[in-house]
């Protein structure tokens, strides 16, 4: 647990979905974590899997699907540089139907640096991301964050919710 939170709670799984709003249609879910802002609750977030449906395999098209979980709300899927984001997925298949890349961090992929968390969640929700290219229906996107709530003494509290707000 970092220095300043105190955890309140045992590990904690949170699942999501998200399905495209229409095919190749930037989409998000909205997941309400239900932090209480009033005590300084924080969720340290421990794993996060992200599976996302494999994309349209089209003759003579290359089609892909991207899926990620951002702390703020976004618009667009983002990659692992930006500081919102906690967890890419990506698949494409060439036109030759053949899957050229795969990309996912999960709880069983963590950093090999031993971290003892990968994120602080300070505000009340994060968001689960999906955008596909080329598909030819709306594809989907699951989820599961684990973590455990904690609370955080009020500096340290105050200073996790503007570094959070601010990286959107």
């Amino acid at each position: 647990m970092p220095k300043g939170l105190k955890e309140t709670s045992s590990i904690i799984t949170i699942g999501a979905e998200v399905i495209e709003s229409a095919p190749n249609t930037f989409s998000f879910a909205r997941v309400d974590l239900q932090l209480n802002p009033l005590d300084n609750e924080v969720f340290v977030v421990y794993g996060v899997d992200l599976d996302v449906l494999e994309p349209s395999n089209l003759p003579a098209t290359t089609t892909n699907i991207k899926a990620s979980i951002s702390t703020t709300l976004r618009t667009d899927v983002g990659n692992l540089a930006a500081s919102n984001v906690l967890a890419i997925n990506r698949i494409e298949i060439q036109d030759n139907g053949v899957t050229a890349t795969r990309g996912q961090f999960s709880s069983d992929s963590a950093p090999g640096t031993q971290l003892s968390y990968l994120a602080i969640i300070s505000t009340n929700d994060f968001f689960l991301n999906i955008e596909g290219a080329n598909n030819a229906n709306a594809r989907s996107a699951t989820c599961r964050v684990y973590g455990v709530r904690a609370k955080a003494d009020s500096s340290i509290y105050a200073a996790l919710v503007q570094s959070e707000l601010l990286s959107s």
